[in-house]
């Protein structure tokens, strides 16, 4: 009985209170942007993706929309055009951890590794890093260390769409985003990964938001700006 409350103990003050703490109570982490302006940051995790990333900036081309990308770096190694796409447009690149594994599964050693070895393959393509996001927002005792260690400042969000879950849809995902949205938001959404084919969602959400938003005097800009 002991060995179980100690355990929990133990587990309680590796994920859940870390957790807590930098996602309700830490200064050092952003949840929106720091300007009085009516301005928005479109942030993208899980990518890049060939089967949607493309599609999402080529929508972000058209309105000359520019975003800030988090990314996966195993499947950045797999999808280097579409890195390169995104620099060449100038849209920001951020880190999404090297395998998209949450905190809460990862020991210290791994937390460190995730990133650091994500870094790496990032900077080999000529990407300077800035900013980091962990997979599902989650953190534990070593997450922002690691993260601060390797110079990089922690972003998390504002607005949430849950545009990957199953049941949802561009109608579902379009009024969440216009509900929730105001001057200094930080939208979180999905060019990769959840449900099934989830992504293909999100883009027609976007080809349907951007162009209200824009006409309702909002300007779209990276997490840098």
């Amino acid at each position: 009985m002991y060995g179980i409350l100690f355990l929990g103990i133990i587990i309680m003050g590796y994920t859940v209170a870390p957790n807590f703490y930098v996602r309700n109570i830490s200064k050092s982490i952003k949840h929106k942007l720091d300007a009085p302006e009516k301005l928005i940051a479109l942030t993208f995790d899980d990518g890049p993706d060939e089967r949607y990333t493309n599609e999402v900036l080529d929508i972000l081309k058209e309105h000359n929309v520019k975003a800030t990308f988090f990314v996966v770096a195993r499947k950045v190694e797999k999808n280097k055009d579409i890195i390169h796409r995104m620099k060449a447009e100038e849209h920001e690149i951020g880190l999404h951890t090297l395998n998209h594994k949450s905190a809460w599964l990862m020991g210290p050693v791994k937390t460190l590794k995730e990133i650091k070895e994500a870094k790496i393959i990032l900077e080999n393509e000529g990407i300077e890093l800035k900013y980091y996001r962990p997979p599902w927002g989650t953190f534990n005792l070593f997450t922002l260390i690691s993260a601060s260690k390797n110079k990089l400042k922690t972003i998390l969000w504002s607005v949430n769409a849950y545009d990957w879950r199953k049941n949802n849809s561009p109608d579902k995902i379009s009024k969440t985003l216009l509900d929730r949205i105001e001057k200094q938001s930080i939208i979180v959404l999905h060019d990769s990964g959840g449900a099934k084919l989830a992504p293909y969602n999100t883009i027609g959400a976007l080809k349907r938001v951007i162009p209200i938003l824009l006409e309702k005097g909002y300007k779209f800009v990276s997490v840098d700006k």
